[in-house]
């Protein structure tokens, strides 16, 4: 019976609901951190959620079998830990967590690598290749918008969330909310649903301080 129950409710996506948690969090923490500022700001409790809720989404797209998942997950996890670098809080993580966190997107890549062709056609099982690209698409858009905010954040030598990061989250959370529809998985629904109302206030404060600061000049 117990078995039965488990089958039914889904162990994978109860293992799924934290990272996503961390994800909501972190936007939360941020979003009021910049209310308070008046300004948008990158706090490093941002980049040490995001690490975290990586790392374990990460697990959740191999357990999940969701190629969309594993893709987006590594085209962002590193520039987290850039992140933390430039706010000089990556080498205040015990050395220990630091291997783990570098180490195991790797580990999982080489564990496919080896099983080759049976673990690509796990991940491709009760899906469908259009519907693959189509996932993939999204979780790359908000992988960009990472992307986007390391080489501008580079350009200045510090952690900064542009207007350009908003738009494309925007964007990149509702194709991926769309998929999660598709693939009834509420994870990833409730997820990117979540984002919409913080992006919008971020690039709004963004935009205010922009016009703001061209009136002062």
């Amino acid at each position: 019976m117990t078995d039965h129950w488990l089958n039914k409710f889904d162990w994978i996506f109860l293992f799924g609901l934290i990272p996503q948690t961390l994800f909501s969090a972190r936007m939360f923490v941020q979003w009021i951190m910049s209310e308070k500022s008046k300004k948008v700001v990158s706090p490093v409790i941002y980049w040490r959620l995001s690490l975290i809720a990586s790392f374990l989404m990460f697990i959740y797209g191999w357990l999940r079998a969701d190629f969309a998942i594993i893709l987006g997950q590594l085209c962002s996890y590193y520039i987290y830990i850039w992140n933390l670098n430039i706010l000089n809080q990556w080498k205040k993580i015990h050395i220990v967590l630091r291997s783990l966190f570098i180490m195991t997107p790797a580990i999982l890549i080489s564990m496919f690598a080896i099983n080759g062709i049976e673990n690509i056609s796990r991940l491709w099982t009760d899906i469908s290749f259009g519907l693959l690209l189509f996932g993939t698409a999204g979780q790359i858009m908000l992988a960009v918008s990472f992307i986007y905010q390391w080489r501008y954040s580079r350009k200045f030598s510090k952690s900064i969330l542009p207007d350009g990061f908003w738009i494309i989250r925007i964007i990149g959370s509702s194709s991926s909310f769309v998929y999660g529809i598709i693939r009834m998985d509420w994870i990833l629904m409730l997820s990117y649903s979540a984002g919409f109302i913080s992006y919008s206030r971020n690039l709004y404060l963004n935009r205010k301080n922009s016009y703001k600061n061209k009136k002062s000049i």
